[in-house]
């Protein structure tokens, strides 16, 4: 793969402006790929401010990079200079160590954390993993308490817990933000599945849409749509409404933790989550709405398009 002079000058400028930079899809508040967020979320535990930039925007770079440095994938990270690699050499340095050396952080503090799986989960864990070979489950708890599962490859730097028979990974600052926690199964108006509680964190109450209705027009709570824009494009939000998108997660975080909040997605599933990570940075007074918008559609205003 060839690379024109004026490309490499450019390539060459950002890299000599810039100690850290990361050739990534999308930006760093929205990353447009799986592999391109993951890069971030790693850079984000070490990091508070470097260089991205977004290769979808700019065709030359994006092709021009690989041929730069001989990589053929994006992500590509860099530092002072130098090429370290993609989503999984960085993650695998953030995991060993390796990472936080060259940026001169502290090593990550490897101590086990103290998880609890009770019978129901461990069960469907069994279940749901008894064909995979090979494989591991790992769990990634980000900044933002937002949780999830994957079946992939154990590593050596991983630092794993066993609770009630079932063997879990996680990477160092995951394993920080587990301490306390509890996997459970559980079963509501939304569907079954594993639902993780913190410690100190609040049930999350249901509302209907028909008690949201009353709760708006008095002014009494705070609706948040944590619908993605797709889903916002098909149905627009509520008037009252704020979208968690556009505002962020630190954004609305900052709120007072007594703010009543009411969280609303298409069918109230994904929203559940979000509500859950309000939650457990400590919102007392959190609420998913049961059914969402498409039950807003069917029983209050049959005017909003069901999709």
């Amino acid at each position: 793969m060839s690379l024109d002079a004026a490309t490499r000058a450019r390539i060459e400028t950002l890299l000599k402006d810039h100690r850290v930079v990361l050739f990534m899809k999308g930006t760093r508040q929205q990353p447009m790929c799986g592999f391109s967020a993951a890069a971030t979320n790693t850079l984000n535990e070490l990091l508070p401010d470097y260089h991205t930039v977004n290769v979808l925007e700019d065709p030359e770079i994006r092709e021009g990079i690989k041929a730069y440095g001989d990589w053929p994938t994006i992500p590509q990270l860099y530092v002072g200079g130098e090429l370290v690699g993609g989503a999984d050499i960085i993650r695998q340095m953030y995991g060993s160590g390796e990472l936080h050396q060259l940026f001169g952080a502290a090593p990550p503090d490897r101590t086990p954390p103290e998880i609890t799986i009770t019978d129901k989960a461990a069960e469907a864990i069994r279940q749901g993993t008894a064909n995979a070979q090979g494989v591991a489950l790992h769990l990634e708890i980000g900044p933002d308490h937002s949780a999830g599962f994957q079946l992939a490859p154990a590593s050596e730097h991983d630092i794993v817990v066993t609770a009630n028979g079932i063997e879990v990974h996680f990477d160092p600052a995951s394993a920080q933000r587990a301490k306390g926690i509890v996997i459970d199964w559980v079963s509501t108006v939304q569907g079954e599945g594993l639902s993780l509680k913190f410690p100190g964190a609040q049930d999350i109450a249901s509302i209907t849409v028909q008690q949201l209705q009353q709760r708006l027009v008095e002014g009494s709570i705070m609706l948040i749509d944590v619908r993605p824009a797709h889903g916002r494009a098909a149905a627009a939000p509520l008037p009252q409404a704020r979208v968690l998108e556009e505002e962020g997660y630190e954004a609305l975080a900052a709120l007072p933790k007594d703010t009543e909040l009411a969280f609303i997605c298409h069918h109230g599933i994904s929203s559940q989550g979000v509500a859950e990570r309000f939650a457990a940075h400590g919102f007392t007074r959190v609420h998913n709405v049961e059914g969402g918008m498409d039950a807003w559609a069917q029983f209050i205003d049959p005017s909003v398009p069901r999709y």
